[in-house]
């Protein structure tokens, strides 16, 4: 969530900045209810303060001839036009906060200044390329066949379980998907210092729009009934990054670094028709999710850092893939800049994302009220919140099978997951 207070001295540059996210800022609507409010706040101040006087009143009356008790009557008469006079004016100003929240929840992020201007993916720029694809001398397999040919992949007897865009996976690839999630979470707590957090898998609507998901993209979610106020993950993010809300973090033990591996869910809602076949696009899916809290003037440079750490379990998997910046238009709500980490995919001849690595600023930590507070300043200031994925599971197990497949349909075993595979060298 945007500042109030810098929206309403920077109104004009504000507007013009979300115009790279294809975001048009409503300037009268937000001028109109903030007026409407500092009206409410004026005229309840001088109903307070003619409260103040009218009670004082008492005295004068009777020295003026009235009697005690009919001074104290009119003046209660008076006290009681200004309660009844305030209590409405408490109801207007309660309405326009409402409503002022609201117009503020729907405000994006303001994008950093070297998000580049585009409309859509086909307008992110490239930053670096990492790793050759690899030539094959023979027909490659999608994953789906690969899985198939492996007897791994079932994406018939989860449908009739529980509906498309869901799968079972079995025996080696099972195995592989395990030692891949597992092999993550010993990477970024062993070699690149996160701690470690199993969280639920079930947040409350206050978490998620603490990050920014409601209330904005609730038909992205999967809420368990009509009239609970629970929902099933869409991301770690969601809930790691509520580790600090209403807290004020001391400055010292700056910056905090989590990871969790979950399962995520998500209703895909506007996605139709893409990405149907296989594992690129599910309801439920797992990642291993980093999450960082920083100072406001370590979040640029944090984010270097966390793209790295995705980075480097391409680079240990051996799989090629592509480093980009997204464009205004391509950028999410909540990001003021966002990597994109796509792998190389044989079977489709492309480049696929598998993990976006995003700085938030301050943008989720007004919302969460997630502060800090330096030795040389008492006053609280607000955190700066990252996070990426480091990396999504079944996107890295489909590159890894499309990747590292033989001739025979058999998968080689990348060397850095060979401990997680019980020595295996190939399924």
């Amino acid at each position: 969530m945007l500042d109030i207070k810098h929206l309403r001295s920077h109104l004009d540059d504000v507007a013009e900045a979300l115009t790279i996210k294809g975001y048009t800022l409503d300037k009268a609507q937000f001028e109109a209810l903030d007026a409407e409010r500092k009206h409410s706040d004026i005229e309840s101040q001088s109903l307070l303060a003619k409260r103040k006087q009218a009670s004082k009143k008492i005295g004068e009356l009777v020295q003026g001839g009235l009697s005690v008790d009919d001074a104290k009557a009119q003046v209660n008469e008076t006290l009681a036009l200004i309660d009844s006079s305030l209590s409405t004016l408490k109801q207007q100003a309660s309405d326009v906060d409402e409503k002022l929240q609201q117009f503020l929840y729907d405000i994006p992020n303001i994008p950093d200044a070297e998000v580049p201007a585009g409309k859509d993916e086909s307008d992110n720029v490239e930053v670096l390329r990492w790793g050759t694809p690899r030539s094959f001398d023979f027909d490659v397999l999608d994953h789906v066949a690969l899985g198939a040919k492996a007897q791994g992949l079932d994406f018939e007897v989860a449908a009739q379980m529980t509906g498309t865009r869901f799968a079972v996976l079995k025996g080696g690839i099972a195995r592989l998907h395990r030692a891949l999630a597992q092999f993550m979470l010993d990477q970024h707590t062993d070699q690149n210092d996160y701690l470690e957090v199993n969280v639920p898998l079930i947040v409350n609507a206050d978490a998620l729009t603490g990050t920014g998901q409601l209330p904005k993209f609730e038909e992205d979610l999967f809420k368990l009934t009509v009239d609970s106020d629970y929902y099933l993950i869409p991301t770690a993010e969601v809930p790691l990054t509520n580790l600090v809300r209403d807290n004020i973090i001391d400055a010292k033990a700056l910056p905090l670094k989590f990871v969790a591996h979950t399962s995520c869910f998500r209703s895909e809602a506007g996605s139709h028709g893409r990405d149907t076949r296989g594992l690129i696009r599910q309801h439920q899916f797992e990642k291993v999710e980093l999450v960082q809290v920083v100072k406001s003037e370590d979040s640029a440079q944090a984010l270097e850092i966390l793209t790295g750490h995705a980075e480097s379990i391409l680079q240990k998997l051996d799989l090629p893939y592509r480093k980009v910046i997204l464009c205004g238009g391509d950028l999410s709500f909540g990001s003021r800049k966002t990597y994109d980490l796509e792998v190389w995919l044989p079977a489709q001849d492309c480049y696929r994302e598998i993990s976006s690595c995003s700085n938030f600023g301050d943008y989720q930590a007004r919302r969460l009220k997630a502060r800090t507070r330096s030795a040389e300043s008492a006053k609280p200031e607000l955190l700066h919140t990252l996070n990426g994925s480091g990396l999504a599971v079944g996107r890295t197990l489909v590159a890894v099978l499309e990747n590292h497949q033989n001739q025979d349909g058999t998968i080689s075993i990348p060397k850095a997951l060979q401990p997680y595979m019980n020595g295996l060298l190939s399924i």
